[in-house]
């Protein structure tokens, strides 16, 4: 039998593509280990019928409707996923069966969110109020940011709504940390979002209330986007950074919390797939739903989340939009922090419009900073096919290296 991780993967994989029995073929496997008086039978013996009811009506009158019932079963589907992969974690003895925890002590709280999946509505409604007392902003903190990552492993409707309404906190560091969580999840269950309007809707809600069409919303995101070159919690395990080098909410946060400097109790409070979430962002996120809402239409938005792509080393806007490209490399190459990368892209901006003899200039000026030919190579070499792909001759990109070669 393959591993529950694997077999949440398939999952996925089939309900995103809508192949309902494919993914119940798993659930009935979990339900069987589960045994015959299994709370779900009659949810999943349901929603196979409904299934298979649906395929009939498509294989002889395919209308409209069919759609729309075939996405609401598949959120249907997630739901009993959910449902039942959190029994057999439990059966398995993967996920620890919590009583409660101690509301004063941060370590406690933050242990019993990140790791109960059997939350009741009490849990829940001690979070929010909690995040709404200024007095304990930081132990509300601890509790947000274990529960983000109990979602992640466990993912749970009623825990996510907890977070969206955590937004709206009073104290302002813990609503921004929370929207932060909150955007990494959205773009982590972004094939879920068609299934759930109630979530979708109430994220949308969160946002409005702020009653600044989104700009501050825009502004976690940015500084989401901005983080994904801060790796802290890799740094501070390794003993590469102290609690001193964390940005000043942090880092008072964590000292009210009572999180020392320390490798066990700071990595504990920022997750391992911190940096991993944050990365899946920027590589994924102009294809998300929260692009749409925040980005998408607003000239000004898309203007500057281009050119914070290209401030984390996300070149990909290059080959689309040259001349926006191009003015921003013009301004960071003044600067200090210039590296042989930004010179090899800024050559191909040369390249793209016709100025070949700068173009070289920049490439060997990139040549000089590395170290040798092949630490040169191995940042030009990705360059080759999309210079071919915009029109630059196959020979001509030869010639050029042969020549980096010999500088």
């Amino acid at each position: 039998m393959k591993g529950i991780d694997e077999q949440i993967e398939t999952i996925e994989r089939a309900l995103g593509e809508r192949m309902i029995d494919h993914a119940l073929v798993i659930v009935r496997a979990w339900l069987n280990e589960l045994g015959e008086n299994n709370r779900y039978e009659s949810a999943f013996v349901r929603i196979q019928k409904r299934y298979n009811e649906v395929f009939s009506h498509w294989l002889v009158d395919e209308k409209d409707e069919f759609y729309e019932t075939l996405d609401q079963l598949t959120g249907e589907t997630y739901q009993l996923v959910d449902a039942v992969y959190t029994d057999i974690r439990l059966w398995r003895g993967l996920s620890p069966r919590m009583h409660g925890f101690n509301k004063e002590n941060p370590q406690s709280v933050m242990r019993y969110f990140m790791s109960c999946v059997q939350f009741t509505k009490a849990d829940f409604d001690w979070l929010r109020e909690a995040a709404n007392d200024t007095s304990r902003a930081a132990i509300a903190l601890m509790a947000i940011g274990g529960l983000s990552k109990n979602i992640r492993d466990c993912f749970s409707l009623d825990a996510f709504m907890a977070l969206v309404d955590c937004m709206s906190a009073e104290n302002e560091i813990v609503a921004e940390q929370t929207m932060a969580y909150v955007f990494m999840l959205l773009v982590h269950y972004d094939i879920r979002i068609d299934f759930f309007p109630m979530l979708q809707d109430a994220v949308f809600h969160a946002i409005d209330a702020e009653g600044d069409s989104g700009n501050h919303a825009f502004e976690v995101l940015c500084a989401l986007i901005r983080s994904s070159h801060h790796r802290w919690a890799e740094m501070l395990k390794a003993g590469e950074a102290s609690l001193n080098q964390l940005p000043d909410e942090i880092r008072k946060l964590l000292e009210l919390s009572g999180i020392k400097d320390d490798g066990e109790s700071v990595s504990t409070w920022i997750p391992e797939s911190e940096a991993e979430y944050i990365m899946g962002l920027v590589a994924i996120f102009p294809d998300t739903w929260l692009y749409k809402l925040l980005v998408e239409g607003n000239i000004e938005r898309e203007s500057t989340i281009a050119f914070l792509y290209l401030s984390i080393g996300k070149m990909d806007l290059l080959w689309e939009n040259t001349d926006l490209a191009e003015k921003w490399l013009i301004q960071h190459l003044r600067t200090e922090h210039a590296e042989a990368i930004d010179f090899i892209n800024y050559a191909n901006c040369l390249w793209l419009r016709g100025d070949r003899f700068m173009a070289f200039e920049n490439y060997r000026r990139a040549r000089q900073m590395c170290k040798n030919a092949k630490d040169f190579f191995t940042l030009f070499r990705p360059c080759r096919k999309p210079l071919v792909d915009h029109g630059v001759p196959i020979e001509q990109v030869y010639m050029l290296e042969d020549q980096l070669l010999k500088n």
